[in-house]
């Protein structure tokens, strides 16, 4: 029992950013904007907020100094994604070519500053934000130990998420304007719809959501920020797709390729898989096979929204 608390609890770790990204992702596409530039927002979302724990470590510390930087993380994101917002709806450019521009400038730009800041650009922190034990909750019975040892206010941040996720889209009226920009903007701009405000509200949303995941990406898996996210950009998009741009189903996906990227980091401290003495490299590529294999089972059936990556335009139709 012990190996398999271990393994859900790596699980979460990897798993809750996935979920936050992916439904940002999510409320860009239902819009009918496509985010490609998920990657870029996380490393800009990770590098604001790291700095910022860097730099205030000497005088803050624990859970009120992560939930700031997670404030930051959200701004830097909303502030990033407006560039694509304005080059998608405004402009009306190609908005792969947008976000793939994004996702090459974040890197680069996060390098830079930082070493102009600190002469490096590997940027270090101090973990303090590991809840050793929730009181009373982490006695209840087998979901104590999974979700309330050893764990993060992310995760529960994460829970938070999909919750308000699943009810804006579904049970408010900015959710079915935003739905109904996704399938059909010109149906929305003649029952008076502002097709455009809606669509940066989707873009802006997506970006604050994917500066978060950024930030929480690093933070538990980590003690360093490198100007990488290692990918999980464009894992977040595989999540989106086979999720079908929908929350229960994201959930689902986020933890299909949580679970396998713990199975690739955690092997060792697996008997039966560290038995099989199977090189590391071949562990580490499980994720990202697992995601090639499903979206070539899944990608034919999927449901993107109608209008999602065509610019919209008043005078066509």
């Amino acid at each position: 029992m012990e190996i398999l608390y271990f393994l859900i609890q790596q699980t979460l770790l990897f798993m809750i950013p996935l979920l936050i990204v992916a439904l940002g992702g999510m409320f860009s596409e239902r819009s009918g904007v496509v985010n490609i530039a998920l990657e870029g927002i996380m490393v800009m979302g990770a590098f604001t907020s790291i700095l910022f724990i860097n730099m205030t470590q000497g005088f803050m510390s624990g859970n009120a100094q992560l939930i700031v930087a997670i404030l930051i993380a959200a701004a830097t994101g909303i502030l990033f994604s407006l560039f694509h917002a304005l080059a998608s709806v405004n402009l009306k450019a190609d908005q792969t070519i947008s976000g793939t521009a994004l996702n090459m400038f974040a890197p680069a730009f996060a390098i830079f500053v930082a070493r102009i800041i600190q002469t490096v650009q590997q940027i270090e922190f101090k973990n303090t934000f590991r809840i050793v034990e929730v009181p009373i909750l982490s006695k209840i019975a087998i979901i104590g130990e999974m979700l309330f040892k050893n764990s993060y206010i992310t995760t529960y941040l994460g829970i938070i998420i999909l919750i308000l996720s699943s009810i804006v889209l579904y049970k408010t009226k900015f959710g079915l304007r935003l739905r109904s920009c996704g399938e059909n903007p010109h149906a929305a701009n003649t029952a008076g719809i502002k097709v455009e405000l809606i669509q940066y509200a989707g873009v802006m949303i997506s970006g604050a959501l994917a500066g978060i995941g950024g930030l929480v990406f690093v933070v538990p898996t980590s003690t360093n920020f490198n100007a990488t996210v290692s990918g999980y950009g464009f894992l977040a998009l595989a999540v989106l797709i086979f999720g079908q741009w929908k929350p229960k189903y994201i959930l689902l996906a986020s933890f299909f390729f949580g679970f396998m990227k713990a199975l690739s980091n955690s092997y060792a401290s697996i008997p039966f898989l560290f038995a099989l003495n199977i090189q590391s490299n071949i562990y580490k590529m499980v994720p990202y096979i697992a995601t090639v294999l499903v979206l070539i089972f899944t990608s034919k059936k999927s449901a993107a929204p109608k209008a999602s990556g065509i610019p919209f335009d008043k005078m066509q139709r």
